[in-house]
């Protein structure tokens, strides 16, 4: 199966293209057939994802998975949230939003530093789909005084894993794949339209 993954992050890019490399799928990222981004305008994870994906559908007339993914933070009411990507502002990058983070956190302290990465992974047919697969996936984890480690992205050098005592950025890639979010949602999603397509219900 032919299909675009809607999203012109390189970080999200390499790790669906990992995680998909056991299918028989041929993901093309959409910044190999057009420029233009999608508008964020939606309020919530799964609208934004929705979003990315239709638009990605409209423009290459192919099946398209979109994601939206963010960390929420228990002490911040539940921010960045949807805002993760530009925390810092609109032309943030991934250190400076840690930064921002940190500074915002500097004095909640050990034990109150609870957070989650959310991913919202949709799959449409074509740009008027009625029925996307919607999947869901969250990972849990506490928010470091300190960046650690050199893989990963995003705000991965400062979300720790308790159960596997270290931060994402210091996970093998391998072993992220089983745990994050996306890894999470993007198994859901697989299953889903397996599913489907068994039962007749999905051709594509």
């Amino acid at each position: 199966m032919k299909v675009v993954f809607a999203s012109g992050n390189a970080g999200k890019v390499r790790e669906v293209g990992e995680m998909l490399a056991p299918f028989d799928w041929t993901v093309i990222p959409q910044t190999d057939l057009f420029d233009d981004e999608a508008d964020e305008t939606g309020l919530t994870f799964v609208e934004n994802a929705l979003l990315k994906a239709r638009h990605a559908c409209m423009r290459t007339g192919l099946p398209a998975i979109g994601d939206d993914s963010g960390l929420e933070v228990a002490a911040l009411g539940g921010a960045p949230g949807i805002y993760s990507s530009r925390f810092a502002g609109p032309e943030a990058t991934d250190s400076s939003n840690i930064d921002k983070l940190l500074a915002e956190l500097a004095d909640v302290p050990a034990g109150e530093r609870q957070a989650s990465f959310y991913c919202a992974m949709v799959f449409l047919r074509h740009a008027e789909d009625p029925t996307p697969v919607i999947a869901l996936g969250r990972w849990n984890g506490e928010i470091l005084e300190a960046p650690r480690g050199e893989g990963g992205f995003g705000y991965d050098p400062v979300f720790y894993v308790p159960a596997e005592g270290c931060s994402a950025a210091e996970l093998p890639p391998e072993r992220k794949h089983q745990l994050s979010h996306r890894a999470q949602a993007l198994h859901s999603l697989v299953e889903q339209i397996r599913t489907l397509q068994q039962q007749g219900l999905l051709k594509v």
